[in-house]
């Protein structure tokens, strides 16, 4: 019986055999008719093809499908018969789920689903202070280079990161790419204290990243409640792939797993590292959190905020402190409930950390997906391909982020208008006006960082303080340390540089002691667009951006004399600048030696001026633009003297922080200066000299728009043209009082 039972069931499984040979063997040729080898794994990411083509490979699937299903259940009836003691064969792990309740990671092609062309993706970071501010940009460029579907950032920030990133992204301008900003002051201590208990304030923390590395454990509570689903990344993260590639894993998740997140690639959580080494509780390695897939929508039925603080409270009990941060808890939480994570292939979270095996994610260059720089070391860790991971970093950090505004072909985006309004002035330009060049580049949008490097001036609530604001370009950067020597209080400064010449200035101030010393100077990036140095708009990011009541408006060619900002403080104070209309004007002066023993004194600056070692500025070249300081008057001045105004006059001046902009339609060389005066003069500030201050002028090369000036007669045609447009605007917003100024430009 038993030997009869055998041979039947060997029959039978000889017979499924040969019909699952016989069924591919039909499909293998069949999809030869198509053009197409249908053996490949489907996983791999199926091309779309026609309608009649997948129809036709569709119904043969099923029909082997039933097939093969009969011939399953014929081979059951046969297990269940043998109950002599013959194994009993049950559905496998990835047929259904394994005991426990628990369901692979592993999912069915099937259900993998491609990204629509002009799906809104997700993506949510958590951003504080300068360097981090910095640092995302290069993640943001790595992204917008791959993708090809439309964006949403969503950032929680502090105060400094917020203005930084909205200045940034508001003047990129980078189609299909939305942003919003959530207060991470509110997620420290919670919206409502005392009712509402802290939201993250109350876990101690010994990671580098201070509190605002807990941030993501709140995202369910911080993102809009009708955002169902967000990428979460961290700010030292490099994509090599598009995005799209990423979210469309979220079709991979079970009906249980709310997490995806990539295994922990060092032997912290393993607990080996050290004697005593005590990490927090762990599954296997644990997983990373520097790239996060997170279902928002189920996570909030599971009552996430619940289950991670209860975890974390009982956790702390024993372990004190977090040492990862949000990552020791996030494992916390996976370790009591593992069904929640879906694992993420390695690739799509390298970390190049000290100790890490990563390595063992890749072994072809197309295998990368994302590089996480999760070591405090960043580019310096040690790792066996850094260099060429280094390289791959340092593409996107220089990459020129102007060429990133591409239009997303067949999506429609959302009105911007901003956009709008800059499309429409740009459709009004006549390409046949001589000045052409000239109004485009005054309508060109430029990329704005401000706040490059750390800032920690605190304006202190004093009515006279000063700020000094200049502008300047890579070829002036030798300026910047003797600025700093001579004058002692805040100084704002915009620099007009490339996206690689910005890190060459990055470098250099952090090797430079004088700099890299002081935190009261504010530099502010103004990325290169277009064939002309746009010097007004420069002016006006730097003083836009002053904390003080009052600012020393200069050039990057001068230096201020040694005290200047204290004798401009009791300037102020002394002239009761705060009751008054007034502009303090800074005799200039220049010398033509790049070695100068710079006068202490008045006595001494004088001395020099008598000897031939010192001039008045520009008097033999451009004399109209100084002599009405009255140089004579103010070699015997004791006390401050007024000065009326003069065609071409263009001082350097004190005035309060909510002066006239600068007019950015003059760009490159001539009348940047003196139209601001000529504005000055229509709102009837006073126009008072220094007695006892002075700057003098450095020598240096030629600008390159000074040389276009001098040999271009269509240059200095546009010029005269943009004057008399400047007069005619005048005329409209002051009337009368501004005849004067045409009257003046006529008689010349």
């Amino acid at each position: 019986m038993l030997r009869s039972w055998r041979v039947k069931l060997k029959l039978l499984l000889a017979t499924v055999t040969v019909a699952i040979l016989l069924s591919w063997l039909y499909l293998f040729v069949g999809s030869l008719e198509y053009g197409r080898f249908l053996l490949l794994p489907p996983c791999l990411g199926e091309q779309p093809s026609r309608d009649v083509e997948r129809e036709a490979l569709a119904s043969r699937v099923r029909r082997v499908e039933e097939e093969n299903q009969q011939l399953r259940l014929q081979l059951s009836q046969v297990q269940v018969e043998g109950s002599d003691g013959s194994p009993q064969w049950g559905a496998s792990a990835e047929d259904g789920d394994p005991p426990g309740g628990e369901r692979s990671n592993r999912t069915a092609c099937p259900k993998q689903r491609t990204v629509h062309k002009c799906e809104l993706l997700h993506v949510a970071i958590v951003c504080a202070g300068h360097n981090a501010s910095r640092d995302v940009v290069t993640l943001v460029k790595s992204i917008l280079f791959h993708r090809k579907n439309p964006l949403h950032f969503h950032f929680i920030t502090d105060s400094v990161a917020h203005q930084i990133l909205q200045t940034l992204f508001q003047s990129w301008m980078v189609p299909s790419v939305h942003v919003s900003f959530y207060n991470a002051d509110d997620l420290k201590a919670g919206t409502c204290p005392p009712l509402c208990p802290p939201e993250v304030s109350w876990i101690p923390n010994k990671h580098y990243s201070g509190i605002y590395g807990l941030m993501k454990l709140t995202l369910t509570k911080a993102l809009p409640s009708n955002l169902s689903k967000v990428i979460v990344l961290d700010t030292d993260i490099t994509f090599a792939t598009d995005i799209a590639e990423l979210w469309a894993v979220f079709g991979k998740f079970s009906d249980k797993q709310v997490i995806g997140l990539v295994e922990n690639q060092s032997d912290w959580y393993l607990g080996n590292l050290w004697k005593n080494h005590k990490p927090w509780p762990a599954l296997g390695r644990g997983f990373n959190t520097g790239v996060i897939l997170l279902l928002l929508d189920r996570l909030r039925r599971l009552g996430w905020e619940q289950m991670w603080r209860l975890t974390a409270e009982r956790e702390l009990m024993s372990m004190l402190s977090t040492s990862l941060a949000d990552q020791d808890i996030f494992n916390a939480v996976i370790k009591q409930d593992p069904a929640l994570v879906y694992r993420l292939p390695c690739f799509w979270n390298v970390q190049l950390s000290d100790h890490t095996r990563s390595e063992q994610c890749y072994t072809e260059v197309s295998d990368l997906k994302v590089i996480h720089w999760n070591s405090p070391k960043k580019l310096r860790v040690k790792n066996k391909h850094v260099e060429f991971f280094r390289n791959l970093y340092l593409t996107f950090l220089e990459y020129d982020g102007n060429l990133l505004r591409r239009e997303l072909f067949g999506c429609a985006s959302l009105p911007s208008p901003p956009s709008d309004q800059l499309q429409q002035a740009l459709e009004e330009l006549d390409e046949d006006d001589p000045c052409y060049d000239f109004r485009r580049q005054h309508l060109t949008q430029h990329r704005i960082h401000l706040f490059f490097l750390q800032y920690e001036f605190l304006a202190l609530p004093n009515p006279t303080d000063v700020t000094l604001v200049a502008q300047l370009s890579m070829d002036r950067l030798q300026m910047l340390e003797a600025i700093c020597k001579h004058w002692a209080g805040p100084i704002s400064l915009a620099l007009y540089m490339s996206d690689a010449e910005a890190q060459q200035f990055l470098r250099y101030a952090q090797a430079s002691e004088v700099l890299s010393a002081r935190r009261n100077v504010a530099y502010h990036i103004v990325y290169k667009e277009g064939q002309f140095y746009p010097i007004n708009l420069l002016r006006n990011v730097a003083l836009a951006n002053t904390q003080t009541p009052y600012v020393f408006l200069t050039d990057i060619d001068f230096l201020p004399m040694y005290g200047l900002y204290d004798y401009l403080r009791n300037s102020i104070q002394q002239l009761e600048l705060p009751q008054r209309k007034a502009a303090l004007i800074v005799p200039a002066f220049e010398t033509l030696h790049y070695r100068l023993t710079f006068p202490k004194s008045k006595a001494e600056l004088l001395s020099m001026l008598d000897m031939g070692s010192l001039y008045t500025f520009r008097y033999h070249v451009w004399p109209k633009g100084h002599a009405p300081t009255d140089y004579a008057k103010w070699r015997t001045a004791t006390v401050p003297y007024r000065v009326a105004w003069q065609p071409d006059f263009e001082p350097y001046v004190v005035v309060r922080r909510d002066c006239p902009k600068y007019d950015q339609r003059f760009v490159g060389f001539g009348w940047n200066k003196v139209s601001h005066i000529m504005e000055l003069d229509a709102q009837e500030y006073e126009l008072l000299v220094l007695p006892n201050a002075f700057m003098i002028h450095m020598p240096h090369a030629p600008s390159f728009d000074i040389s276009k000036f001098r040999l271009s007669a269509g240059y200095r045609g546009c010029l005269q043209t943009l004057r008399e447009e400047f007069h005619q605007d005048l005329s409209r917003r002051y009337g009368a009082a501004a005849l004067k100024y045409l009257t003046a430009e006529r008689s010349l």
